[in-house]
Parts: structure tokens; sequence; C-alpha cells
């Protein structure tokens, strides 16, 4: 029987990931990050309602060092970007940037793959944020397949469910299957709910209102 590990976020697109690919893949482990970012807190007790909900063993990794190396505005002082700001994708994505985060998470997990023999390593990149960030592509994630070819002895496939998916898919998946969307943390900012004006808010705040879900609409956001 096989059995995988998560990369979760306590965001949508991590949610929605695990809930597919639970049973099929034997998911039993998940990884959250804690780098610094402003909603580290947020994120982790989101992952951790998660795991809960769906009985899988949660595992925190701190790394403290990214922080340093990196101008995000994830996690230095500098504003997100929010509302008009994200006009230019380009340059909202730039702010919003995390050096090599995903090669880093997979790489890890790909560690903890080949020490502990997990057949996969669910992640939730999708179409939608693949057009902004290079690091949810197709591409990318056939890239570390084959570094896991070389840099492990049990090979463990990346894979993510949503890799065709855009954010209405990804929600309407979540409605669908009754998952537990009051648990998600996708904001970018650290307050009690979400701010609905960065840039993770809004895709997930019209993916839900294109769904006519107006529940968590009203639960999740400030506004």
């Amino acid at each position: 029987m096989v059995k995988s590990i998560i990369l979760l976020s306590g965001g949508l697109d991590s949610l929605v990931s695990l809930g597919v690919t639970r049973e099929k893949y034997n998911v039993e482990l998940a990884l959250t990050f804690d780098y610094g970012q402003k909603s580290a807190k947020q994120e982790i007790d989101s992952a951790l309602k998660l795991c809960k909900y769906y009985n899988v063993k949660h595992q925190l990794i701190k790394l403290d060092f990214l922080k340093e190396v990196t101008h995000t505005s994830l996690c230095s002082d500098a504003a997100v970007p929010t509302g008009e700001q994200l006009a230019d994708s380009g340059e909202s994505a730039q702010k919003v940037w995390v050096p090599n985060r995903n090669g880093l998470f997979l790489n890890i997990a790909g560690s903890f793959a080949d020490g502990e023999n997990y057949d996969y390593i669910i992640i939730g990149a999708n179409k939608e944020e693949a057009a902004t960030f290079p690091d949810n592509t197709a591409e990318f994630i056939d890239r570390v397949n084959k570094e896991f070819e070389y840099s492990t002895r049990k090979h463990p496939k990346v894979f993510s469910p949503l890799i065709n998916s855009d954010k209405n898919d990804i929600v309407k998946l979540a409605l669908e299957n009754s998952m537990p969307l009051e648990y998600v943390r996708s904001c970018y900012l650290d307050g009690d709910r979400h701010c609905g004006e960065c840039e993770s808010c809004m895709r997930l705040k019209k993916a839900l209102l294109y769904n006519n879900d107006k529940r968590f609409v009203k639960e999740l956001f400030i506004n």
C-alpha cells in the first residue's frame, strides 16, 4: 500500500489537495513550514485543525534562515500588495516571492520520503498560480521528480492533483465534497480573519463568489 506526505500550509490549495488524495494516496504526514512569514501562526493553527479533521500526523518545520535571505513582503516590514497595487501582477508577484520556497519545501519532504519510505509528496500547485509563479507549474514538478531520481533512493513522486485547476474549480471541489473551508487560512497578513485585500484573499473570495457561496465569504473575511 502506498503512503504519502503533503505540504500543508493551511490554505485553500493544500486543504483541497489533502481532501482529494487522503484516502487514495494514504496521506499519513503533513509538513507545515514556518519561515518567518507574517501569517505563520494563523497558517500553523489552520494546518493543525485540518490534520485533526482528517486524522493526519502533523510536523512543523522552522526555517528561520529563509527570512534572512529574502526581501519578500510576506516576511519583512514591507507592506503586502493589496487592492489597486495588484494591477501589475508581475510586480505584485515579485513582492511576495520567497526565494526557492517550493524547491526547498519539496527537497525537505524528499528527505522525509527517502528516510521514511513515502511513495508520494502531495503539493497544491495549480494552473491559476502557475501563470504567475513558476514554481507552481507542471514543468517545475517534472524537474523535481527528475532530481529525486538522483538525490534519493526511494524516488518519491511529487504529485499535484490540482495542476490543471483554477481557483474556481478548486473551491467547487471543496464545496461539492463538504471540505472544512472554515479552517482555511489563505491570507498573507496576521489578522484574526482574512483581510480580503491581498492577492491570496482576492483569489479565494472571487472563487467563492463565482461558486455562489456567501457563507464562507461572510465567515472568513473582514470585508
